[in-house]
């Protein structure tokens, strides 16, 4: 989302190992925020993040404006498939939430095309949903998405799980 700190940094680190260039997207995405959320509040430093981005040897930082993300209101929307684990806890507190995450990150994942993409694990929910939809779009357009999708822990974890 933004306002980089070390659980980010430590994923740029595990992105480094495993990949010969490292992309790093910033962008707070407005689907993730409910009618009730501040997103106008949300922090964001892009100076900070830029100079914290670089010092950690990032090649590419993608920092879209949200009128090129989202033109207009969004007409294709990814959807999680599994509203067992969607609609409950932050879900049932937030309707809404993981779609504008997973539609988030179907949209970058069209406009960087990595080959292997790096995500923390703070918020588990968010990282099942991502890695069951990650699992199922790679099998189903192996040219367009990631070879391989990586989920991290984040800093306080030493090892990466690939799914």
């Amino acid at each position: 989302m933004g306002y980089l700190h070390e659980g980010h940094l430590r994923l740029v680190d595990r992105a480094r190992e495993l990949a010969e260039r490292v992309v790093v997207s910033i962008f707070v995405n407005p689907l993730q925020f409910g009618p009730h959320e501040d997103l106008a509040r949300y922090p964001r430093d892009l100076p900070r993040d830029r100079k914290l981005a670089e010092a950690r040897g990032v090649d590419c930082l993608f920092v879209p404006e949200t009128a090129a993300m989202y033109r207009a209101e969004p007409v294709v929307r990814v959807v999680p498939g599994a509203p067992a684990v969607a609609d409950t806890l932050e879900g049932a507190a937030r309707p809404g939430h993981f779609t504008g995450v997973l539609t988030v990150v179907a949209k970058l994942f069209h406009i960087v095309e990595p080959d292997v993409a790096v995500f923390g694990r703070k918020d588990f929910q968010q990282a099942m949903l991502v890695k069951g939809w990650c699992r199922t779009s790679i099998s189903r357009s192996p040219s367009t998405w990631p070879r391989r999708c990586v989920s991290w822990t984040g800093w306080r974890c030493r090892r990466a799980t690939p799914t």
